[in-house]
């Protein structure tokens, strides 16, 4: 394996008389689709989750992460660090850093130790202050008072490029109807494998394939996850349910090595054959950054032997991530409904299964009825 390559040099720029135009052009060079984040933290607070709330806010992303965790440690963290290691982000720029004390400032700088970003932190002071001063001992870092070069070199252009098209700011459009989704609560049971599994590519013989969306479609898709949860596990799980077909629990039987970034394919088992047995599914591009997001997550979170997707106990928030997302599976017709109206019925498909077995041994014995 190759060493390495080493880390960019953090830039300080001293903006020695809190002039605005600085905050300005670092503002409107954030531009996440160019690799460029502009993080302003929220005033009145020191909190190391609080600022890891506004770099996941930063990105796009609800800042809170659902669910319990151990401890009742948010890992908010490690979903900001998933998400910046998957996406395409290359440059981070802090803005009133003058304000951030020396444990937010090694939050900073282990972030750009796992992602490997150009990190510049804007003081609105003459003097680097002495709690980031105290952080930066151990780091290469560099100083600028040269607003010209901060511009030029650090902050980046304001960006251009428009937002997807018949897209809203956040994911509050009109319903997508997938029916991929279909199975997301089948009561199916896979199991995880206990040993070492390298299954073979799916050959699809006791279900039909879900159908490829298409590039407008998953490009909407990808737009409305990535707005929905900050939590990368609920957002490649929705995914990998879209290109796979799959139940929750069949979702849930993947770990993190089971997903091959070079080969692009995701393996789910299932050594019962409830369905079509363990299977390597190809991953499509759109739907590679949700699985890079999640195994990234999963390492720094649980390691290798925990879920890489949601666990059968996310039911719920896998729901309403996808509600949020405004994504569901085909509706039952008004009639047969068993909610109000408005609700998503996740159950349908497994309703009308039930429906045509409950009436299979009339039909097979050509009794008449009783009057």
């Amino acid at each position: 394996m190759p060493p390495a390559p080493p880390l960019p040099s953090v830039t300080v720029v001293l903006d020695r008389h809190d002039d605005v135009l600085h905050t300005h052009t670092a503002l409107a060079a954030h531009h996440p689709p160019s690799g460029r984040i502009t993080l302003h933290p929220g005033p009145g607070t020191t909190s190391e989750t609080g600022l890891a709330h506004d770099l996941l806010a930063a990105l796009g992303k609800p800042p809170l992460l659902p669910g319990r965790f151990p401890g009742g440690r948010q890992p908010a963290w490690e979903a900001a660090t998933a998400w910046m290691t998957a996406l395409p982000v290359t440059r981070l720029t802090v803005l009133r850093a003058h304000r951030l004390t020396a444990r937010r400032t090694m939050r900073l700088l282990q972030l750009q130790a796992r992602t490997g970003i150009h990190l510049t932190l804007v003081c609105h002071r003459p003097h680097l202050p002495a709690a980031v001063h105290q952080a930066l001992r151990t780091a290469d870092y560099s100083v600028t008072a040269d607003f010209e070069a901060a511009r030029r070199h650090y902050y980046g252009t304001p960006g251009t490029e428009p937002p997807p098209p018949d897209e809203p700011a956040a994911p509050a459009g009109r319903w997508l109807t997938l029916p991929a989704l279909d199975r997301l609560v089948s009561y199916d049971s896979p199991r995880p494998c206990a040993a070492p599994c390298s299954p073979p590519p799916i050959a699809w013989q006791h279900r039909p394939p879900p159908a490829p969306l298409t590039a407008h479609t998953a490009q909407r898709v990808a737009h409305r996850l990535h707005a929905a949860t900050a939590h990368p596990r609920l957002a490649a799980a929705l995914a990998a349910a879209l290109f796979t077909g799959a139940s929750l629990q069949q979702l849930a039987t993947a770990r993190p090595r089971d997903y091959d970034d070079a080969a692009a394919t995701l393996a789910l088992h299932d050594r019962a054959r409830y369905t079509d047995g363990c299977a390597a599914y190809p991953v499509p591009p759109w739907a590679g950054v949700f699985l890079r997001a999640a195994a990234c997550f999963a390492r720094l979170v649980s390691g290798e032997d925990q879920e890489l997707l949601a666990a059968p106990g996310d039911r719920g928030h896998l729901l309403r991530a996808a509600q949020r997302a405004r994504l569901r599976p085909p509706q039952p017709p008004a009639a047969r409904r068993q909610g109000p109206a408005g609700r998503v019925e996740w159950d349908w498909r497994e309703r009308q299964e039930a429906e045509r077995y409950q009436a299979m041994p009339a039909v097979a014995s050509g009794r008449p009825s009783r009057r």
